[in-house]
């Protein structure tokens, strides 16, 4: 099968085409021949750092929508030849992935499997970080870093749909400030956002802050929150080191830190990335959030997604055609 890896760690030219041997799915794993990959940032950091590769050569990708190609022992409730979404754990840059059964889950009803790869990853860390970890209240304001990004987009429209007060956004470019603006966005900063958001809500500042960055933006972000506020950190794109906070920053305003990771959920809690996922899919299915696919690369031009994530030009979310 046709296959990208990268055997050295680097920039997005050591993403290389490669023919690879088949895979086969182990008790409890689902064989899926892929039809679309979606790429995350995520990818990224494992191309150029080793992030979360047990070992080289190694084939990247998180996340894919086909078909069903075969069942491993003790499977139930899913069938040869179904269409299907899965969140993997690596191995999703080629024509067939491998996937535990518990995050594989059917294409959602009324949806294509191009329009379903854009959800595994995104769609239920953006339900999370809302509703289920952020418990957003009617009402109440949020502040969210990458609003443009595929996390960001749908988090800007599940934030508008819960009832959020105002929802603003911090990206990068203006560029990006637009896209943002169209999907569910009142207000966007390009970089700074600490006086632009004071500004804006009269000095109370944000009940709710999501930050993938760490580092100098997530302590902004905890600097930016209202009383009783809480921060979700669900990334560290800015490769920080590791942080910590306690009293001087908790205690004054009464404020709290939480993280999530929906890759560390799908393998210590996956009953739990079950619902959660059958929540944020029914999302997209009743119209309350859509994803676009701003970009779209055939399978051999993983490095050309790459660099144009890298670059932090992109929106929306990125995809690789791998079925012909």
């Amino acid at each position: 099968m046709r296959a990208v890896e990268f055997q050295e760690y680097g920039g997005p030219e050591v993403l290389r085409p490669v023919t690879a041997e088949v895979p086969e799915p182990g008790a409890g794993q689902v064989s899926i021949d892929v039809a679309y990959t979606g790429v995350n940032f995520a990818d990224l950091k494992a191309r150029a750092e080793g992030y979360r590769v047990p070992a080289l050569p190694y084939v990247p990708g998180l996340e894919v929508s086909g078909r069903v190609r075969a069942l491993g022992t003790g499977v139930t409730g899913l069938a040869v030849g179904q269409e299907v979404v899965a969140l993997t754990e690596g191995g999703a840059y080629a024509e067939v992935a491998v996937a535990e059964a518990t995050t594989v889950f059917p294409v959602p009803s009324g949806l294509d499997l191009r329009t379903a790869a854009t959800l595994p990853t995104v769609l239920p860390t953006a339900y999370a970080l809302v509703h289920t970890v952020g418990r957003l209240q009617p009402g109440e304001t949020v502040l969210v870093q990458g609003a443009a990004g595929g996390v960001g987009t749908a988090v800007g429209q599940l934030a508008r749909a819960a009832g959020a007060g105002a929802v603003y956004g911090v990206v990068s470019s203006a560029a990006k400030a637009a896209h943002a603006r169209s999907h569910g966005y009142d207000e966007v900063f390009v970089g700074a956002f600490q006086e632009p958001l004071r500004a804006a809500t009269g000095g109370r500042g944000a009940d709710l802050v999501l930050d993938p960055v760490g580092g100098d933006t997530l302590r902004a972000g905890l600097a930016s929150l209202a009383v009783f506020g809480r921060l979700v950190s669900y990334g560290n794109a800015s490769g920080a080191g590791s942080w910590s906070v306690g009293r001087p920053e908790l205690y004054p305003l009464g404020v709290s830190v939480s993280g999530f990771s929906i890759l560390n959920l799908a393998r210590t809690a996956p009953e739990a990335l079950r619902r959660l996922s059958e929540r944020a899919f029914a999302k997209a299915v009743d119209g309350t959030v859509t994803l676009p696919v701003t970009a779209e690369f055939p399978l051999a031009e993983a490095a050309e997604a790459h660099r144009l994530m890298g670059g932090r030009s992109s929106t929306g979310k990125l995809l690789l055609r791998v079925a012909d």
